[in-house]
């Protein structure tokens, strides 16, 4: 491993600015989880990494918004956010998703910004939070709020500039929606999934009038499947309509890897999606 430079800003502008060099080997630092992993396995040599461990306090807080949602600074970690009380309350398919994240030990250093920003398909957390219709606000020379789902521009890629860092997520309201994470292993729970997928349902009585469907890990980035909302928005909730979705999910461009191939993944992808929206709603059979 070749030697590169390790700095400690004490702002996020800061962070930002010595990250926004046009130097492509420049990388923040906060958990680290992802990072050390490329760089241990060669796949990513650094020129300059610049930790945000000292950054602005308000950066690792989770506090109520206004609105009946919640912000969660980008430095706070999974078991942080695994364990707070409000989210919990406001969303518990968070914490649901976390028993099978990996283990304890990687939540308690994985940061949600940088789980956000790495840009790896196979993460858990940015399904779950796309489907809970979350956003991320960024900082550097212009801040922007991008909605999670829009800011993976392909695998391993996002719409991140050079110096641009993602400062917190801004989660809504989530009175009267209902929220599930699946995820398919070819090994133990907590390894990497072969499919994910997350779904949101908002109903009235017995008829979903709005939904988010999000598949990760079978297709080379984050998913929004607007083809399986479209069957499921005015429909009565139920295993015809559950499984129609699945049908229309299928159409999404799945890929192969160790997992499996892009085939068996596309079967998946039917299976898990009218499975996540029967356990969101309770209705459609077991």
């Amino acid at each position: 491993m070749r030697g590169f430079e390790f700095l400690r800003p004490g702002t996020l502008n800061e962070a930002s600015a010595l990250l926004a060099t046009g130097d492509a080997a420049a990388r923040p630092f906060a958990g680290g989880t992802g990072l050390m992993l490329m760089m241990k396995t060669g796949v990513f040599s650094p020129s300059r990494l610049v930790c945000l461990r000292q950054t602005e306090a308000e950066h690792r807080a989770i506090t109520p918004t206004g609105d009946g949602g919640a912000r969660i600074g980008a430095l706070a970690s999974l078991s942080q956010i695994e364990h707070d009380p409000l989210l919990c309350r406001l969303a518990p398919v968070i914490a649901r998703t976390m028993t099978t994240l990996a283990n304890v030990r990687v939540r308690n250093v994985a940061r949600i910004g940088g789980t956000l920003a790495h840009g790896d398909p196979h993460m858990d957390m940015p399904p779950t939070l796309a489907a809970l219709r979350a956003s991320v606000v960024t900082s550097g020379t212009a801040s922007r709020t991008v909605p999670v789902e829009a800011l993976y521009a392909g695998y391993y890629e996002t719409i991140l500039q050079p110096g641009e860092l993602i400062s917190a997520v801004l989660l809504p309201d989530q009175t009267g929606w209902h929220s599930v994470y699946l995820k398919c292993t070819t090994r133990s729970a907590d390894d990497w999934p072969a499919l994910g997928v997350a779904v949101s349902v908002r109903m009235d009585g017995t008829t979903i009038t709005d939904s988010r469907v999000i598949i990760s890990a079978a297709t080379e980035k984050l998913t929004r499947v607007a083809a399986a909302e479209a069957v499921l928005n005015g429909a009565t909730a139920g295993l015809a309509a559950f499984t129609a979705a699945g049908e229309a999910a299928r159409a999404v461009e799945t890929i192969e890897d160790a997992r499996g191939s892009a085939a068996y993944k596309t079967e998946l992808v039917g299976v898990y999606v009218r499975r996540a929206l029967q356990q969101a709603t309770g209705a459609g059979g077991n």
